[in-house]
């Protein structure tokens, strides 16, 4: 498959799993819906992982596991955590935010030089994430000094989400490089389900399988397979393929697929903050590019592959 097209497909999904996600978790646990959702998909993927195995250095084992605790426990745990509280559609437009961070640890971990006009889009687009977050204090056009009980919470813990996914691209850059990709999404996603045992344990005092109904059975089926399975096969495909720089380009489609998807499912509506808030992000990071040849789109016949 185009290694462009894989990475699309997989923005799409993530794009409309934050709603769906959202849907799941009034009826089931975030932390147990994590371990099912990576468990199962882990189980899916074994065949492929076991049809391509190869002999795995014990740098690049470390490296998986170190990816997969960034990529899936940190980002999947806050990222659930985050949606329990606050609006599904907010997650998206916080996850644009990646590109940014990307630049930010190329200055102090690769000691790139700091460029004028991507740090002002930058610092344009932190401002449109800032608003994203602290949305909860703006009400009805005016100013609230009480915001939603737990609203700024989620929104910190989605950012905390998208370091954790920062970081997973970065090793994960360098890992597929040497490592089969269904090899890598299997350790990674049956390490990052056991990673939740310790705190998914505590949710069975109030909890049990027998509690489910149709929302926690839509985010079991649809994070195993969908937004596991499927999305990280094609979005670590796509990883091995593309330079590192241009991955995070195709999380702008997230907001848009979101949006769409959260109105009618769980009836939430972008406010005139997520208006201002995207308007910045994606102005920012316009600014600090330069250009939108990046548009993903314009690339599924002829993208630049990494040698």
């Amino acid at each position: 498959m185009n290694p462009v097209l894989g990475l699309i497909i997989a923005n799409i999904i993530w794009g409309a799993a934050s709603p769906i996600f959202k849907f799941a978790l009034v009826n089931i646990p975030p932390f147990t819906l994590a371990f099912v959702r990576f468990f199962g998909a882990s189980l899916i993927l074994l065949p492929f992982a076991l049809r391509n195995w190869k002999k795995i250095s014990l740098t690049n084992f470390a490296l998986i596991l170190l990816g997969a605790f960034f990529g899936i426990s940190v980002n999947i745990g806050f990222f659930f955590l985050g949606l329990a509280k606050t609006e599904s559609i907010n997650a998206p437009v916080i996850a644009s935010s990646q590109p940014l961070f990307l630049y930010i640890f190329s200055i102090f971990f690769l000691r790139e030089k700091l460029n004028k006009k991507v740090f002002k889009g930058l610092l344009i687009a932190l401002l449109g994430v800032m608003v994203i977050i602290f949305s909860p204090f703006l009400s009805n056009g005016g100013i609230s000094l009480v915001a939603k009980e737990g609203a700024i919470e989620g929104n910190l813990f989605l950012l905390i989400a998208t370091f954790g996914a920062v970081v997973h691209t970065l090793i994960f850059k360098s890992v597929l490089k040497n490592v089969n990709m269904w090899q890598v999404t299997f350790i990674s996603f049956l390490f990052g389900a056991l990673l939740f045992v310790p705190v998914m344990a505590p949710e069975f005092a109030s909890w049990s399988f027998s509690d489910l109904t149709m929302n926690g059975w839509v985010g079991i089926i649809y994070g195993a397979i969908f937004s596991s399975a499927i999305a990280y096969g094609l979005y670590n495909y796509g990883v091995s393929k593309i330079k590192a720089q241009e991955v995070g380009i195709f999380t702008y489609i997230d907001p848009i697929v979101a949006v769409i998807i959260a109105v009618p499912l769980v009836h939430e509506h972008p406010t005139f903050a997520f208006y201002i808030g995207t308007f910045l992000v994606f102005v920012g990071i316009f600014i600090a590019e330069g250009r939108i040849h990046y548009h993903p789109f314009h690339r599924i016949w002829r993208p630049k592959v990494v040698k």
